[in-house]
């Protein structure tokens, strides 16, 4: 009598000359430990991991399937703790960049009260400087590099070309009444950018 595999909860059985081929057809997937089996000495069905005949090989097979699904699992610790650590590197980075072009405050104006503050005449340094001027015109800002009219975003452009051709890294700084605080930074931002080492304000009364 051969024996006999039904899938569980299936009337209909497949016959299988041995019990070799049951055990070859459950390593192989076609069988689930589940499926019932009847041998040619057994009275009754039972499912194949109750078997005798079978139960070790059952065991057999759900060990080296967890041992596999173990092997087959990531651990993503190492890959997260990658990732936190380029994160504050480009963190660190973005904020010594930033540092970097950091920017003095630009001075007010001298007081009529004596302020303690350091005026230089401009004929002093004018030799060995150049004049940028900011200043006010029809609601417009306006900026002027020497005799070269600038858009606001070719400021650093025009400052680093003009420090490259000429050499000088010291600029005049000719702020006109009514400009906004946000206007001379920017002059400032592009002169850091330029590499100009001091900057003069020219003040005018």
């Amino acid at each position: 009598m051969p024996w006999l595999v039904r899938a569980e909860g299936s009337p209909r059985s497949v016959e299988l000359p041995t019990a070799q081929r049951v055990l070859e057809g459950l390593a192989d997937g076609d069988f689930a430990p589940t499926d019932g089996v009847r041998g040619p000495a057994d009275a009754g069905w039972q499912p194949i991991e109750s078997h005798p005949q079978f139960a070790e090989a059952v065991e057999g097979l759900d060990r080296r399937e967890r041992v596999r699904t173990e092997d087959d699992k990531l651990d993503f610790n190492p890959l997260i703790d990658v990732s936190l650590v380029l994160l504050i590197f480009f963190i660190l980075t973005a904020t010594y960049s930033s540092l970097r072009r950091a920017i003095d405050l630009p001075p007010g104006p001298p007081d009529d009260k004596g302020a303690a503050q350091q005026v230089i005449r401009e004929d002093e340094v004018k030799d060995r400087s150049f004049l940028f001027r900011v200043w006010q015109e029809d609601g417009r800002t306006l900026f002027k590099l020497e005799d070269r009219t600038l858009l606001a975003d070719e400021i650093e452009r025009g400052l680093i070309e003009h420090v490259r051709a000429t050499g000088r890294k010291e600029l005049r700084l000719d702020v006109g009444p009514g400009v906004e605080w946000g206007e001379v930074t920017r002059v400032y931002d592009a002169a850091k950018a330029a590499d100009i080492h001091q900057i003069y304000r020219v003040y005018k009364k």
